[in-house]
């Protein structure tokens, strides 16, 4: 039986890996990880041990920032 896997592009998915975080807005994953460290962090989502990136927050974080 083939497997029917859907691909939805990373500009629509709600919560997206540190990997595509950063190629979605070109900052570099150690950066990204390095950002969400923090248990203040606005665009982080723990599932377990597993790290999400909030693709909104994240975006109104960076239109926001000064600096990073």
């Amino acid at each position: 039986m083939a497997e029917n896997k859907i691909i939805i592009p990373i500009w629509k998915k709600s919560n997206l890996t540190v990997e595509e975080a950063a190629a979605y807005c070109g900052i570099g994953s150690r950066k990204l990880r390095e950002m969400s460290d923090s248990e203040f962090c606005p665009f982080v989502l723990w599932n377990g041990s597993k790290r999400l990136i909030k693709r909104r927050k994240l975006d109104e974080y960076l239109d926001n920032a000064y600096s990073i």
